[in-house]
């Protein structure tokens, strides 16, 4: 059965999509069979891997949430060999409205999930930056959640409604529930307030906090305007390299080997 795994933080800007993006993409590198879920309205992940929301509106994640669509019919193929995703589009906005007479309207995914986890080693959820009803969604289909954290005393402040929303999901719908870790985004060591962050999240949250770095790197943010993940667009720079080592952390934490041809 495969592990799934939400990528978390209510806060914009702290580099979730780029590490649903490119930890998914690293993962299925590694040879790994990997799907990335589009939870997100905005649909970044969805166009950051070369597909635009709008291409097929009935095939989408917000078809799946109103039981309009088997999620089976919502796969697709992206660039790289063993990575699927489930696109989002806008639409999405208005399947928390639609699904508030739901009595296990916070289980949907999770059940949607269950026809095809086992075809995959992870499953990745982009999810929003909201505490909404799909974010809860997410949380209660995940076995864990990656949480990226900028490092910026801002960005620290924030954490605190996303780990009270992960404990209420704990004691209601999800009590397996656990945090993967904390990964840095946007690092860069030159400078004295990210290194103060850094040490203050691993004094308070230990090894909870990935060894991996997520460096601010231009090159990063310059792939998802071409739709390809860093490893296609980039093989060489610091975000490839950076992305594939949180992956072989991934797998370490779970036990599983790491494989490269």
């Amino acid at each position: 059965m495969g592990k799934v795994i939400a990528i978390a933080n209510q806060k914009g800007g702290v580099g979730k999509t780029t590490t649903a993006i490119n930890l998914a993409a690293s993962l299925a590198v590694l040879e790994k069979k990997v799907l990335i879920i589009d939870a997100d309205p905005q649909a970044n992940t969805t166009s950051g891997l070369n597909f635009s929301p709008d291409n097929d509106q009935k095939r989408t994640l917000y078809e799946v949430m109103i039981g309009e669509r088997d999620i089976r019919d919502t796969l697709i193929q992206t660039e790289i060999a063993g990575l699927h995703m489930i696109p989002s589009h806008i639409n999405l906005v208005g399947a928390e409205i639609e699904m508030l007479e739901d009595e296990h309207r916070e289980s949907v995914l999770k059940n949607a999930l269950s026809a095809i986890r086992d075809n995959y080693d992870f499953i990745v959820i982009d999810c929003s930056p909201s505490l909404g009803l799909i974010t809860v969604n997410s949380l209660t289909a995940a076995d864990s959640v990656i949480i990226p954290v900028q490092p910026e005393f801002f960005a620290l402040e924030g954490l605190g409604k996303l780990l009270q929303t992960i404990r209420l999901v704990q004691s209601g719908v999800n009590p397996a529930l656990t945090i993967e870790g904390f990964v840095v985004t946007m690092f860069d060591g030159r400078t004295k307030v990210h290194n103060q962050v850094l040490n203050e999240l691993r004094e308070h949250f230990k090894d909870m906090v990935f060894n991996t770095i997520i460096q601010r790197n231009i090159r990063l943010s310059e792939a998802p305007s071409h739709g390809k993940p860093i490893v296609l667009y980039d093989v060489v720079c610091n975000g490839t390299a950076n992305y594939l080592n949180l992956a072989k952390e991934v797998l370490e934490k779970n036990g599983l080997t790491v494989r490269i041809n």
